[in-house]
C-alpha cells in the first residue's frame, strides 16, 4: 500500500503535537511516559520528533492521559489558528 504524502499543514500540526507533548513531559523520562500511556518509547520519540505527523487517535489519548492533558486542549493547541483571528481554531478544523 502507498501511502499519499502528508501536506505541508499535517507535518506542521505534527510538529506542534511533538512540541506540546515534550512541554507537557518535562523532565519525566520519555520511557516513563511512553511506558504509563501503553506505547514504546520509540513510537514516543518518534511523535516528539515529528517522524509520525499522524499519530493514531488512541495513541494520542493515551499520551494525553499519561500527561494529565485533556483532548480538548491537545486539539485546541494543535489546531491551526483560523485566518484574522490570533489563538482561534481554524473552524473547518474545529467542526
Amino acid at each position: 500500500m502507498v501511502r499519499t504524502p502528508l501536506t505541508p499543514e499535517e507535518r506542521e500540526r505534527g510538529e506542534r503535537l511533538g512540541r506540546l507533548l515534550r512541554e507537557a513531559r518535562g523532565a519525566r523520562s520519555m520511557t516513563d511516559v511512553a511506558a504509563n500511556a501503553g506505547i514504546s518509547a520509540e513510537t514516543l520519540r518518534k511523535i516528539e520528533t515529528g517522524r509520525a505527523p499522524t499519530p493514531a487517535f488512541f495513541t494520542v489519548a493515551a499520551l494525553a492521559g499519561a500527561l494529565g492533558l485533556s483532548m480538548d486542549e491537545l486539539i485546541g493547541r494543535c489546531a491551526p489558528e483560523a485566518p484574522g483571528v490570533p489563538g482561534a481554531p481554524d473552524a473547518s478544523i474545529a467542526a
